[in-house]
């Protein structure tokens, strides 16, 4: 699940954005089911914040995808550390929310990148 919302920064004459990445995708799909509830508050999350402006070029793209991919890392669960290898639920957790963020920011130049990088 990610959330995205934009709103104009004072002042400053262009839009910023705020994207919420939200981890844990099997807790956050029975919360679904069963409504809100404890483990959906306790599901990690990261906030990310970007300029449109910034996804004019390819340094911008390439900044926000690696913050997204970070964010991701972060919010979905980690394997156990003696794990050699992520697992696949790990694997999955992390791409779906890349996944979604990179829909939810709905920029043409990020979604090249996204389809480049996984290549």
């Amino acid at each position: 699940m990610t959330t995205l919302t934009t709103s104009r920064a004072h002042g400053r004459g262009f839009k910023s954005a705020l994207l919420l990445l939200i981890g844990g995708l099997a807790v956050a799909a029975a919360s679904a089911a069963a409504g809100a509830s404890p483990a959906e508050r306790d599901t990690p999350t990261a906030i990310i914040h970007y300029t449109t402006a910034s996804l004019a070029t390819d340094s911008g793209v390439r900044a926000l995808y690696r913050r997204i991919e970070m964010a991701a890392e972060k919010v979905c669960p980690h394997e156990p550390a003696n794990s050699q290898l992520p697992n696949e639920a790990l694997i999955k957790c992390r791409h779906d929310t890349i996944a979604a963020a990179i829909a939810k920011v709905n920029n043409q130049r990020l979604v090249a990148y996204h389809v480049a990088s996984a290549h």
